[in-house]
């Protein structure tokens, strides 16, 4: 059964060559144990190798983009064959050293030391692909380059480089909500935010048009007083991802996949991830088993609900008692719907939700559920 969006979109890009969802909340809310059977979406990989950390019987990440999976394999080999620092330095997401010739060391670490493990069409698609190895591929998504340009292009017309540091210096919730209003509020920050993440500009630039289909109102307002909650009620200076749209690189402050105390964990595990250029539908259809943890990212926005429906029915028949599942809506309200809640058992609760989603470090999202299934 092939996806809703597969028709739609464009899948061959790498649209996304980090993870923007936060993988702390994830791991809190799917809770997954040592004998747990994991499905994720792929994307980046960030968050399934996330979830590979806390020790479970398998995790299978599907995504319907080959430059996706691309992204997975060869991040698999990095944790393989790399030490931390060297896998941040290959990845291209900490600060350089100006001395070195980033581009030409990159593309001889991977003709050394990855790409002997990676498979042959993967392999391939980098051998084609060196330009992105060379530059730092995990700083080459559409999305990334995307907040590339508004760090680069439009912050700068908006806030100096000392009023930029000043945002994420360490302050009480007191202190942030008083810079945010005598400082970063300005006109000039409003008026260039409602154009920059405009629904016309972030389908253009930044997402796929496809992915705004089922969005009503304003796509900008919204982002913005998510990104407010984000620069007042939580902390910037303990923020990855508002560093990295920052700075473009991580300093002391990394998500979870990247930090040093978590690399031997997923490391350790490498033999129980495995990666299929598949539609989660499709997955579940050849799946002969049960499931006890799905992360779903955002999928069910670019779909109808009656889609979603389809879709979590088909999920539901393959998961375990007591599975959980956990999706984001970004712009596109989307939940399980009534009659299949009540079919099979599925619960959550709204204020749980509303409170793993006022600390989700990965501020764009409107809604984050995690539903329970009792049947």
């Amino acid at each position: 059964m092939p996806s809703e969006i597969e028709a739609r979109a464009k899948f061959d890009l790498i649209r996304y060559a980090q993870v923007w969802e936060d993988a702390d909340l994830l791991i809190e809310a799917l809770n997954v144990q040592e004998n747990d059977i994991v499905l994720s979406i792929a994307s980046a990989g960030d968050n399934a190798f996330a979830l590979l950390a806390q020790n479970p019987a398998k995790v299978y990440a599907v995504d319907l983009n080959f430059s996706q999976i691309a992204c997975c394999e060869l991040r698999k080999v990095m944790y393989k064959n790399l030490n931390w620092q060297e896998h941040l330095q290959f990845g291209g997401v900490i600060k350089a050293d100006s001395h070195k010739n980033l581009e030409a060391d990159r593309i001889k670490l991977f003709n050394e030391r990855l790409k002997q493990d990676l498979p042959d069409n993967i392999c391939e698609y980098w051998e084609r692909n060196l330009s992105f190895i060379g530059s730092g591929f995990m700083a080459q998504g559409k999305f990334e380059r995307y907040f590339a340009l508004f760090r680069k292009r439009v912050l700068p017309l908006i806030h100096s480089k000392k009023d930029i540091e000043r945002l994420i210096l360490p302050k009480s919730r007191e202190e942030r909500i008083s810079f945010y209003e005598s400082t970063w509020n300005n006109r000039r920050w409003r008026a260039i935010f409602n154009l920059f993440f405009s629904r016309f500009m972030m389908g253009r630039l930044g997402r796929d048009k496809e992915f705004f289909r089922f969005v009503e109102g304003s796509v900008a307002d919204r982002i913005l007083a998510r990104c407010k909650h984000a620069l007042t009620e939580l902390d910037p200076s303990r923020n990855p991802y508002l560093h990295f749209i920052l700075y473009g690189k991580y300093a002391n402050v990394l998500p979870f996949a990247l930090r040093e105390e978590n690399y031997e964990k997923i490391r350790r595990n490498l033999d129980k991830i495995e990666f299929r250029k598949q539609a989660a539908e499709e997955f579940a259809e050849d799946f002969n088993g049960k499931i006890n943890a799905f992360n779903l990212s955002d999928i069910f926005e670019y779909m109808t609900q009656d889609g979603m429906n389809s879709l979590y029915e088909i999920l539901l028949k393959n998961a375990a008692k007591n599975a959980r599942f956990a999706y984001w809506n970004m712009l596109a309200p989307r939940s399980c719907g009534s009659t299949l809640c009540d079919k099979y058992g599925v619960q959550t609760s709204e204020e749980q939700n509303e409170i793993f989603l006022k600390k989700d470090k990965a501020f764009f999202y409107s809604k984050f559920y995690l539903d329970t299934v009792g049947k």
